[in-house]
């Protein structure tokens, strides 16, 4: 599904260059849960962002379903994010301006889904997550745990080949943790290819594979 060839990502500071990643090698395929570990500041939010194509890279070649990342333009990097690719935060990232239907919506209006089947779909994954009697609310009437499961709907609305996960038990409790791990797992089982970062031993036992990041490097 996803190839990344020779990543390196900089800050230069005067003389001085900071690497936030070196020499990522790593092959993602379709089907995949892969969970990312390593200590605050081992590079994992910073792989998450180019993975879902949110930050550039300095060096390397990044190959997603067959396209050159690296050599498109802007727009068209925007476009493959929001057909393939749906992001969990852990800050959650809600509109607090808009209901909790109208955050969960959002991205079908950016993919020009006509209203009929943009209600549909959200009534559909409403029901999925069991957040109908939700729907009216604003992000700040919820709790994390509510929060967190709207960010996550509002991620798979669109249907998402990959989904990208930073964090997302960070805020919650452990059974509000749990139900989110759980739910990932099936969604997994349903085919769709899950990379999260996680401090968590417990939430990585989920994932197929783990990668470890240390100092911005993959260890072997």
């Amino acid at each position: 599904m996803l190839d990344l060839k020779g990543i390196y990502k900089w800050v230069n500071a005067g003389n001085n260059r900071t690497f936030l990643l070196k020499d990522i090698n790593l092959t993602i395929n379709e089907g995949e849960f892969v969970s990312i570990m390593g200590p605050s500041g081992s590079g994992k939010s910073t792989l998450l962002n180019i993975i879902g194509m949110l930050d550039d890279f300095n060096e390397g070649e990044y190959y997603f379903l067959h396209e050159s990342v690296h050599k498109l333009k802007e727009k068209q990097r925007s476009d493959l994010y929001k057909r393939y690719i749906g992001f969990v935060f852990q800050a959650y990232h809600l509109i607090d301006e808009l209901t909790v239907y109208e955050n969960i919506e959002t991205p079908l209006i950016y993919q020009g889904v006509k209203s009929a089947e943009r209600k549909a779909l959200v009534a559909d994954i409403l029901d999925r997550f069991q957040i109908v009697g939700k729907k009216d609310l604003f992000p700040t009437q919820l709790s994390g745990g509510q929060q967190q499961l709207v960010g996550i709907a509002r991620a798979l609305i669109g249907k998402p080949k990959l989904l990208l996960a930073d964090e997302p038990t960070g805020n919650l409790n452990s059974a509000q943790g749990e139900v989110i791990m759980q739910l990932f797992n099936e969604l997994n089982k349903e085919g769709v290819t899950i990379i999260q970062v996680t401090h968590s031993e417990k939430n990585a036992a989920y994932g197929s594979r783990i990668i470890n990041l240390l100092d911005g490097m993959v260890q072997k």
